[in-house]
C-alpha cells in the first residue's frame, strides 16, 4: 500500500523518520511529504493557504497509481480530510494522529500568534501540559531546532467541503491526549469537536497515551499503531 504521511505544523518530512521503519518492513511504500512553506526557515510563505496544502496532497495523491492510505499528524489531520473529500474513490483509509476530520467551515486554529505572513513555534508555555506528556527537554530542543514557520492562511483559513462521500472512507483515530473512549463519548453526546468525525461511517480507535508528538515522544509505537490500522480489514 502507498502511505502519505502528512505532518502537523512547523514540521516537514523528516519529522516521520522515526515512524516509517516498521511500514517499510511491513513492504508498504512510504510517502512523507514536505508541505508548501515548510521547506526551510527562508522558504516564502505569504499567500499559502489550507487550500494550498490540501491540493499539494491530492497532486500526490494523483501521482500515484492505486488507491493510498494518508496519514495526518495534528493539522495535517485537516489536511488529509480535505484530500479525502477531494478524492474519495482513491483513498483507502484515513487515520488521524492526536487529530481527527475538520468539518465545513471550521478552521484550524486562528488563535495562534502570528508574525506577518507566518506563525513561529511558540514558547513551550504557550501549550497545554497534555501536549507536553513524554515530550523531554532534549525532545523539546531537538524539535525547536527543526521547527519551520507554519504558513498563517494555513492556521487561519476556513474548511470547505464539498462531496459527502468523504464519509464513506474508513477512518482510524489514533488516540494520544483524550482516550478513546472519551472522543466516543463526545461522538455520542453531539460535541463539536467531534461532530465531522461522528459522521464517518466506519470509525475505528487506537490508543497510544502519550503528547501531542508522538512521532518523537513514541516513534516506534506510532509505526506500528500506523501499520495495525493500515492493515485492518474494512
Amino acid at each position: 500500500m502507498d502511505i502519505i504521511l502528512v505532518p502537523g505544523f512547523w514540521l516537514d518530512a523528516s519529522s516521520w523518520a522515526e515512524v516509517t521503519p516498521p511500514l517499510v518492513a511491513a513492504g508498504h511504500s512510504v510517502h512523507p511529504i514536505t508541505l508548501p512553506g515548510l521547506e526551510s526557515v527562508d522558504a516564502p510563505r505569504a499567500g499559502i493557504g489550507l487550500r494550498t496544502h490540501i491540493d499539494a496532497v491530492v497532486d500526490k495523491v494523483d501521482s500515484i497509481g492505486g488507491d493510498v492510505v494518508l496519514v495526518g499528524h495534528s493539522g495535517g489531520g485537516v489536511i488529509i480530510h480535505g484530500v479525502v473529500d477531494a478524492r474519495p474513490d482513491r483513498v483507502d483509509r484515513a487515520i488521524y494522529v492526536d487529530s481527527g476530520p475538520l468539518g465545513e467551515g471550521g478552521v484550524i486554529n486562528d488563535e495562534l500568534p502570528d508574525d506577518g505572513d507566518e506563525i513561529p513555534l511558540p514558547p513551550w508555555e504557550g501549550f497545554e501540559d497534555a501536549d507536553l506528556i513524554d515530550l523531554t527537554d532534549d525532545l523539546k530542543e531537538g524539535f525547536r531546532a527543526r521547527a519551520i514557520p507554519e504558513p498563517k492562511g494555513v492556521a487561519f483559513d476556513q474548511q470547505h467541503l464539498h462531496d459527502v462521500r468523504r464519509y464513506d472512507v474508513p477512518a482510524t483515530i489514533i488516540a494520544c491526549q483524550f482516550p478513546s473512549s472519551l472522543l466516543q463519548e463526545w461522538m455520542d453526546a453531539g460535541h463539536p469537536f467531534t461532530e465531522e468525525l461522528a459522521r464517518i461511517r466506519d470509525v475505528d480507535f487506537i490508543d497510544l497515551p502519550t503528547g501531542h508528538w508522538p512521532q518523537f515522544t513514541k516513534p516506534r509505537e506510532l509505526g506500528e499503531a500506523i501499520l495495525a490500522a493500515v492493515e485492518r480489514k474494512k
